[in-house]
């Protein structure tokens, strides 16, 4: 997990400007990870995902939908697809643990990246470490 975090303080914390105080939670103790790497074995991106009772409070409590959380690419991996992989193995993830949607926040000039992986924003735009984030959700095959 040092890796993902790693990555989560290269992004958030020092690009971003996110207080590393509330990057880093109780959730991550519970949370499903997944790590990026190179052919290099270099750490490039990653995220993470909710479910079960750590969801609840992020899916209006519904114990079928998960929640995608700090997905980060390092600057030097973004354009090359990583993305698209970490959200894909994650929602692979939520399939096998029988879940039927994933919900995310994404900050809003994400919202593109996500809507052209299926996933439909709703609700109005909120602030999340003040930066600007939209609600997002896309059902599971």
């Amino acid at each position: 997990m040092a890796a993902c975090f790693a990555v989560r303080t290269e992004v958030f914390v020092v690009e971003q400007s996110v207080p590393e105080s509330i990057e880093y939670d109780a959730y991550d103790a519970v949370a499903v990870h997944v790590l990026a790497v190179g052919p290099d074995g270099e750490p490039l991106g990653t995220g993470r995902l909710l479910y079960g009772p750590a969801a609840s409070a992020k899916t209006d409590g519904d114990p079928t939908v998960g929640s995608l959380g700090r997905l980060a690419v390092r600057k030097a991996a973004r354009g090359l697809g990583v993305g698209v992989a970490l959200v894909r193995a994650i929602e692979a993830e939520a399939v096998r643990l029988g879940l039927t949607a994933v919900d995310l926040g994404a900050q809003t000039h994400a919202v593109g990246f996500y809507a052209g992986l299926g996933y439909v924003a709703y609700g109005p735009e909120f602030e999340d470490a003040g930066i600007p984030h939209r609600a997002m959700r896309r059902s599971l095959p």
